[in-house]
């Protein structure tokens, strides 16, 4: 990576004031570019969606490890809730969705409430032996009464296929049909997944993040309070594929501490720790024994840590800087914070990082853990909230004292409820996912790079005014 001659300025940047020029290339078309990175962590896309409970659960996890990201699980998720996320996620397919499914006796109504849990936008009724015998979509519970069961409104003419049918084969199955999902049967009948048009369309673009026994990655935190190495290994012995130890201001002590515990154990699997923003906040964690190092105070949509505190640092020239420290040790960083545009994703890995880590950003998709609501102009949008927030501390300490947690509510950086709208054009992860690497593909083909340690090594970089960002929005709705 560098500037354009002369233009380094003497402060730091974030995202928005940097722009990349484009290069000659002889890269033919986005779908050249290798996204897959080299950090250890398996992912075949540069996307984590980061450990808020409000964004990372089961249905998130399974979804966007299917297309090559991972998911980190939040600390504050007890150990056998955690086991338990993290054996679902390893039994799902690396091609079909969950489905929904009800009873053909289900109500009208819980079908409703169930829809939104899945971005395929239907239940699959089945009888007692687990066997599809109807779809029921949003559109065919409109204006029927609330209480007349699912057998009464199901579709029963729907496509069918076996489970290891070939996702072109299923494509071309429902363009004959005119349908937007397959509905997926175990040899024995059973009802197994759902796979749409779209989904068999990605199904060939994208890479699951799998471990190796093939089952899709999923990766867990933990904090640095308590018996930490216990539950790190008990998340290892569940299966997790990477150990978040996270903390807000990551370059402390008793991080340090906590981090060489858990690297003494030996667990086999990539170490990430953060958070930092200073090269040298990099090389003391790397010593203690992170692999990967979690780059970013401040810059997320939820957290209020810098107009708290005036601590942090402009996001992008904390990612350079970290980066550049870590890659003389050999480890490598993630971008925690502050993305908001494919643009951005795409300047952090410029910049030298080796993943990008995403939160609020997917807090208003379907497959976050929230309840989708609708506000009064009917927009749906989910809640979120930072894990320093008034609301999140509360969670992780139910377990004290009435008094401690009475003191420990007086004290919060972040956010306790926050609106995210759902995107009526990217509705679900699997779309931003689509946005985001469309993005990064294009910003590779731009840089002459095929593949994300090229972009690094080829991005020339300008800095912009305001008004030259402001330049490159587009304007939809004219002047």
């Amino acid at each position: 990576m560098q500037f354009l001659p002369g233009q380094k300025p003497p402060y730091d940047l974030t995202y928005d004031d940097v722009f990349l020029v484009p290069n000659r290339t002889d890269v033919a078309s986005r779908f050249d570019v290798d996204l897959a990175t080299a950090d250890g962590s398996g992912t075949t896309i540069p996307l984590v969606v980061a450990n808020m409970t409000a964004v990372a659960g089961r249905r998130m996890a399974e979804t966007v490890a299917r297309r090559g990201g991972v998911v980190v699980l939040p600390q504050d998720l007890p150990l056998a809730a955690a086991a338990d996320t993290i054996g679902f996620v390893k039994s799902r397919s690396l091609i079909a969705d969950t489905p929904v499914s009800l009873n053909p006796d289900h109500s009208v109504s819980e079908a409703i409430a169930l829809i939104h849990k899945r971005a395929h936008g239907a239940v699959v009724v089945v009888d007692d032996a687990g066997r599809p015998v109807g779809v029921v979509t949003e559109a065919a519970c409109a204006d029927v009464d609330r209480f007349a069961r699912l057998h009464e409104v199901a579709a029963t003419d729907f496509v069918q296929a076996p489970v290891d049918t070939s996702p072109r084969a299923v494509f071309d199955a429902l363009e004959a049909a005119h349908a937007e999902l397959a509905v997926l049967t175990a040899p024995d009948g059973a009802l197994a997944g759902i796979l749409t048009r779209t989904g068999a369309i990605r199904a060939g673009i994208y890479q699951p993040a799998v471990d190796a026994a093939g089952a899709l990655r999923v990766a867990a935190a933990v904090g640095i309070n308590g018996d930490v190495a216990a539950k790190a290994k008990a998340l290892v012995d569940a299966g997790a594929d990477l150990l978040v130890i996270d903390t807000a201001h990551g370059h402390q002590t008793k991080m340090l501490e906590t981090l060489r515990a858990v690297a003494d154990l030996g667990l086999g699997v990539p170490l990430v720790a953060g958070n930092v923003v200073s090269a040298q906040g990099t090389r003391d964690l790397a010593a203690a024994g992170a692999d990967i190092v979690k780059v970013g105070v401040g810059p997320g949509a939820m957290c209020t840590t810098r107009m708290m505190t005036g601590v942090g640092r402009p996001q992008f020239s904390a990612v350079a800087e970290c980066a550049a420290a870590a890659r003389e040790l050999g480890v490598h960083v993630w971008a925690d914070g502050g993305v908001r545009h494919p643009r951005d994703v795409a300047l952090a890995l410029a910049a030298g990082a080796a993943n990008v880590m995403i939160g609020s950003w997917f807090a208003g998709t379907y497959e976050s853990p929230g309840d989708l609501r609708l506000d009064r102009d009917g927009n749906a949008y989910k809640e979120s909230f930072g894990m320093a927030s008034k609301r999140a501390v509360a969670a992780r300490t139910a377990a004290d004292s009435a008094f401690d947690r009475a003191r420990k509510a007086l004290f919060e950086e972040g956010i306790s409820s926050s609106r995210m709208r759902l995107d009526p054009e990217r509705p679900g992860v699997e779309d931003l996912i689509d946005h985001i690497c469309s993005g990064v593909r294009s910003a590779c083909t731009y840089a002459g790079a095929r593949s994300l340690a090229e972009l690094h090594e080829r991005a020339v970089l300008g800095v912009q005014s305001a008004a030259g960002f402001a330049e490159g929005r587009p304007l939809p709705s004219g002047w």
